[in-house]
């Protein structure tokens, strides 16, 4: 077991801990378009919980996120977390049926989709009544460039929810599971370093789909 405060925000913790401990100018991530540090991250990060907060979505309200690799997915996850509100990561590779039942069972109020992944969604759009925004990966990259540098952390504490993921569905269909804030540390900490012995100095390369 591992001892998370009562009061936390993972995004907070994840991003913000890295700055105060002077990593600002250190990478936090690899894509296509280059390397991002944490300094940039943290302002991305912050657009991202401003940019949500503008839409009208609040507090545990669910946004689904299919988007293909790069940095405006974790920008987008974080900024979600940060401001209190629930990403639902979605699999690039599901059939339009598949997104349908996400979309629907988790009530998502905001779909963020890559441009070219949009066909796969349009079929299907009309039968999801709680999706308020359709918003492709070109237009948030203009809502977050118009949004604020800084935004306030949601008082969030350790058991909130912080983002679902759905099972692959092999025994039936998919299950979405729910991650609280306290989760992603807890597995760095207990997992990561012990286990795969990850350390600062690591270059880490991520293959999920999502």
């Amino acid at each position: 077991m591992m001892d998370v405060r009562r009061d936390y925000n993972a995004a907070v913790d994840l991003v913000g801990r890295n700055l105060a401990a002077g990593r600002g100018a250190k990478t936090a991530f690899i894509d296509d378009a280059g390397s991002c540090t944490y300094a940039q991250l943290a302002e991305r990060v912050d657009r991202a919980a401003n940019a949500l907060r503008a839409l009208g979505i609040g507090r545990e309200q669910r946004i689904a996120i299919a988007m293909l690799d790069g940095r405006d997915w974790p920008a987008l996850f974080l900024g979600a977390i940060k401001a209190g509100i629930v990403p639902v990561a979605m699999n690039t590779l599901l059939t339009p049926a598949d997104y349908e039942y996400q979309l629907r069972d988790s009530g998502a109020r905001a779909l963020f989709v890559s441009d070219a992944l949009l066909k796969n969604f349009e079929p299907i759009l009309k039968n999801c009544p709680d999706l308020k925004h359709v918003i492709p990966q070109s237009k948030l990259r203009d809502l977050l460039a118009s949004a604020a540098g800084k935004a306030e952390a949601a008082p969030t504490v350790r058991d909130d929810m912080c983002f679902w993921l759905y099972s692959s569905g092999s025994t039936g269909a998919p299950k979405g599971t729910v991650h609280l804030h306290s989760h992603l540390i807890a597995t760095a900490e207990l997992y990561g370093k012990p286990i795969l012995g990850i350390r600062e100095s690591d270059v880490v390369f991520s293959a999920a789909k999502l």
